[in-house]
């Protein structure tokens, strides 16, 4: 009977673990260093809603999703490399 129990732990230990090291793959990164874009927009001077800063959040939008498009440029390469060259590890 202990032995069912540890089993089914155990088990529920895996499903866990794994499940866990897929929730943080598909996390935006963030464009400048962590930093909120109406934080940042705001410290520079813009007031919400003014063309300067819809302006600014456009550029944060774009540096963040030019990141993630070399971010996923990169995983690629690196697949592509991989299954080009065996040989290396």
């Amino acid at each position: 009977m202990p032995s069912v129990t540890a089993l089914r732990l155990l088990a529920a230990t895996l499903l866990a673990v794994a499940l866990s090291a897929c929730s943080a793959r598909y996390q935006t990164p963030v464009a400048m260093g962590g930093d909120d874009d109406d934080a940042v927009c705001q410290s520079r001077g813009y007031a919400a809603g003014s063309p300067e800063y819809v302006a600014c959040r456009k550029d944060r939008d774009v540096q963040r999703n030019a990141a993630i498009a070399r971010a996923d440029r990169r995983q690629r390469d690196l697949g592509e490399y991989m299954l080009n060259h065996p040989e290396r590890p």
